[in-house]
């Protein structure tokens, strides 16, 4: 009966769009876990575009997590198998998310859905023009509160929150352009794919409680 009663939870996660973290054992949207998924040889592999075949065991999307998951064998016990991990797994998960973070940057940026400069980001911010600012990680806090301060006026509670998880040195890797400190995205589909790219591996880089209390997010989620 508690086997069935089990599988039933399961069933309801998954027509809700829940999953279970293995290591927490809390169900949350699928948006803010990751899957990883068991290779033919027996390897612990991410599949961030939840696309791979075979069971997925799903964990909290965040870098701390992942890496207690691989302390804990909890990808062995949730596949009731021995498993291998890869070295570095949580490092691992955390250059894939980087990596298509940046290759969304660039393809808004091929699409003209992004520009650069302080200047520039103003410019289109008093239009109306602007999705959400970019900030690099490294960037002075007053010109950030100034940009988001112009940003939030025009578009209120609306505004989406900034990225500022890439270093100035990766969004000029994504862009072709050097010391890149402050950005915008134009409203468009690359552009909101990219936020949400960036979200994710902001999420992933920074604590769970963090990440809510720097997004105004409610974590409380049972």
């Amino acid at each position: 009966m508690r086997h069935q009663a089990a599988e039933q939870k399961r069933d309801r996660d998954t027509t809700d769009g829940l999953r279970r973290c293995a290591l927490t054992r809390v169900s949350r949207p699928k948006d803010e876990l990751l899957r990883f998924v068991l290779a033919p040889d027996g390897t612990i592999v991410p599949d961030l575009k939840e696309r791979l075949p075979g069971r997925g065991v799903w964990v909290t999307a965040a870098k701390d997590s992942v890496a207690e998951a691989e302390k804990r064998n909890v990808f062995a016990r949730a596949l009731k198998t021995e498993v291998r991990i890869p070295q570095g797994l949580a490092g691992m998960v955390e250059r894939l998310l980087a990596e298509a973070a940046l290759g969304a940057l660039a393809l808004a940026n091929k699409a003209g859905e992004v520009v650069f400069g302080a200047a520039k980001v103003e410019e289109a911010i008093g239009k109306g023009k602007v999705l959400a600012l970019v900030h690099a990680s490294e960037a002075a806090e007053d010109g950030c509160r100034k940009l988001d301060g112009k940003f939030r006026g025009i578009k209120g509670e609306t505004a989406l929150s900034p990225v500022r998880t890439l270093s100035s040195h990766e969004l000029g890797l994504a862009s072709g352009r050097t010391n890149v400190i402050h950005a915008a995205l134009i409203q468009g589909g690359a552009a909101l794919r990219f936020h949400a790219a960036a979200s994710r591996l902001e999420r992933y880089r920074t604590s769970g409680a963090a990440f809510a209390a720097r997004n105004g997010l409610d974590t409380d989620k049972e």
